[in-house]
């Protein structure tokens, strides 16, 4: 069996979950597609059967393979890297693309920003490729302008799953969660690609509507003038965190300045809606939303306004999100109320407290963010998991003692140590279950126990990862791996 086609059958069979059955069948069919894993063949879709072709990245790709030494690593660069172009792009040709998450052909803000992000940088290498990044942020700022508290959207006006949901559902969308971040992904990929390219076209008349649009979310989301906000969500389930307590209005909060968040980056359910690290991206992405209104739109007034809500968000955290802990000394809390309250944890999902110098929303080298660090990479953080296959950070979206890739890697990316970085990578070649792919998440005893086999999002982050330490001179330490 062609261990190709096996990903996209265990993904279906998964639904974008792990059941036990497709971990089962799985677990079967990479056992018996060994000797081609062992072989290193791609296991990229082939040529006809790719969504999206761009040559720069094809060009990148043959080049860090004559880099890379490790068979193994070159392999899963491969195969990792063009994931998301391969399988999850569509473009219309001209000035609109639609991005799946992989599994699920839906459009996730986040998702889709982080998808097409590390192509930025070749873009000014390939038209094409530049054309359909701004048909990326195009797309974006539609969406954004359906409905700015929706994470998720449909290709078409065709309704889905979650139609059913207690909230202002339209055909366009495909999940109405309310999430700070679905609306900073946007403007981060935008500045990016602006600053790269110098193409301003992307700022017009939708773009405009569409900041007005996060301004007035992010203003109302401060609950200054209504406890409950403009937004409220119940859905029917079995699962406690895909709903809000309270008739759909979630646990309360004290206006202080900070942004409500109703769901994580995970789509999980906050339990105190102040989201920290999602706050803190809010913060970045306003001030970068500024820069663009005053620079290119000429709009000095919106940009005021950006500014001075950041400003008043960057108060807030100073007051607010720093807890002082007993073993850590001053670290960030993962979510707060507003009230006193504070939830001290975090969750693998990007923007994430280990995450924050990865987005630019704090130095690296900040000595609460260090703390943090050392407290969400602990047995004191009640989501990271250690076992025999690895350890990381996961969260309640999948659940105890299962690690997600995407923890490993931010660590990686947030690292100033040499051999930090070289374990990190290691512990990724080592838990993909043969594949050559990144996954959800993995057991943290049994790599070949994982959730979503294509989810490509991951997977692009682990060719961006290590397209980053290639091109930062750190070619020999990734060699060095055995």
């Amino acid at each position: 069996m062609n261990i190709s086609k096996t990903l996209f059958l265990c993904a279906a069979l998964a639904g974008g979950t792990a059941s036990a059955q497709a971990m089962e069948l799985c677990d079967l069919v990479f056992k018996q597609d060994n000797t081609q894993v062992n072989n290193y063949t791609t296991n990229r879709p082939e040529a006809s059967k790719r969504l999206f072709v761009s040559q720069a990245v094809e060009d990148q790709i043959a080049t860090i393979k004559k880099i890379l030494t490790n068979a193994k690593l070159a392999w899963m660069f491969e195969n990792c890297f063009p994931n998301t172009l391969d399988t999850t792009v569509h473009f219309d040709g001209k000035d609109d693309t639609f991005v799946y998450t992989g599994d699920i052909h839906a459009m996730w803000l986040r998702d889709s920003g982080a998808q097409v992000w590390p192509y930025v940088q070749l873009a000014n290498k390939d038209p094409k490729l530049k054309q359909m990044l701004a048909g990326v942020i195009n797309r974006q700022f539609k969406c954004i302008n359906i409905d700015p508290y929706a994470n998720a959207f449909n290709m078409e006006p065709t309704g889905g799953d979650w139609m059913s949901d207690l909230t202002d559902m339209k055909p366009e969308l495909h999940e109405r969660k309310w999430e700070i971040d679905s609306l900073c992904y946007p403007i981060r990929l935008a500045y990016h690609y602006w600053k790269t390219t110098g193409d301003t076209s992307v700022f017009s008349d939708e773009w405009l509507q569409a900041i007005a649009n996060v301004l007035k979310t992010f203003k109302e989301q401060q609950r200054k003038d209504d406890p409950k906000g403009a937004y409220k969500f119940q859905r029917k389930t079995e699962r406690a965190l895909d709903t809000m307590t309270n008739d759909g209005w979630g646990n309360p909060v004290k206006p202080v300045g900070l942004i409500a968040s109703a769901f994580r980056p995970s789509d999980d359910a906050t339990t105190f809606q102040f989201l920290i690290p999602s706050n803190f991206f809010a913060v970045t992405s306003l001030r970068k939303a500024a820069e663009i209104l005053e620079t290119v739109n000429n709009k000095p007034e919106l940009a005021k306004e950006c500014k001075a809500l950041a400003d008043e968000v960057e108060q807030a955290l100073k007051k607010y999100a720093v807890y002082k802990h007993p073993k850590y000394g001053k670290i960030y809390a993962f979510e707060v109320d507003g009230f006193g309250n504070q939830l001290l944890m975090d969750d693998a999902n990007v923007p994430s407290l280990l995450a924050m110098p990865y987005l630019g929303d704090v130095d690296v080298k900040d000595k609460i963010y260090q703390n943090t660090r050392k407290f969400v990479w602990s047995e004191d953080n009640p989501y990271f998991f250690k076992g025999k296959a690895g350890e990381g950070i996961g969260g309640p979206h999948i659940g105890y003692d299962m690690v997600w890739p995407m923890s490993i890697m931010m660590k990686a990316f947030t690292s100033q140590d040499d051999e930090e970085i070289k374990t990190c990578i290691k512990m990724l070649m080592d838990t993909d279950a043969g594949t050559g792919f990144m996954h959800e998440s993995f057991h943290k005893d049994n790599p070949n126990k994982f959730t979503r086999a294509w989810f490509a999002w991951q997977n692009t982050l682990f060719g961006e990862l290590i397209l980053k330490l290639v091109n930062e001179g750190k070619a020999d330490l990734l060699n060095s791996i055995q």
